[in-house]
């Protein structure tokens, strides 16, 4: 589950969108949809959550940031911290032992 829900992720990689633009809802959302995807699989993983420190720490303080709010709006408000845990749990995965790619 967490090899699928990662790679989910990881599709989102060469996407991006233009502050301001209009273009960045369906970008943004998804990405926030596939984190929170990744965060249900590493929780469920039989390996438990606690095989997952930084990313599930990581998804908790965005979910904290965003406030429950996951409109176009909030999201892109908050865009440099939703990418930045995107990308930093993409680098995670990849150095991670059990290599996730």
């Amino acid at each position: 589950m967490v090899r699928d829900a990662f790679a989910g992720l990881q599709a989102t990689l060469n996407d991006t969108c233009t502050p301001g633009a209009g273009d960045c809802g369906y970008f943004l959302g998804r990405v926030h949809e596939e984190l929170m995807g990744l965060d249900a699989a590493m929780k469920a993983d039989a390996k438990g959550p606690g095989h997952f420190p930084e990313p599930l720490a990581w998804i908790a303080d965005l979910r904290t940031t965003l406030d429950g709010d996951t409109s176009t709006e909030n999201l892109e408000t908050h865009r440099t911290e939703l990418i930045g845990v995107r990308d930093r749990i993409n680098a995670w995965m990849q150095d991670h032992p059990d290599d996730y790619r």
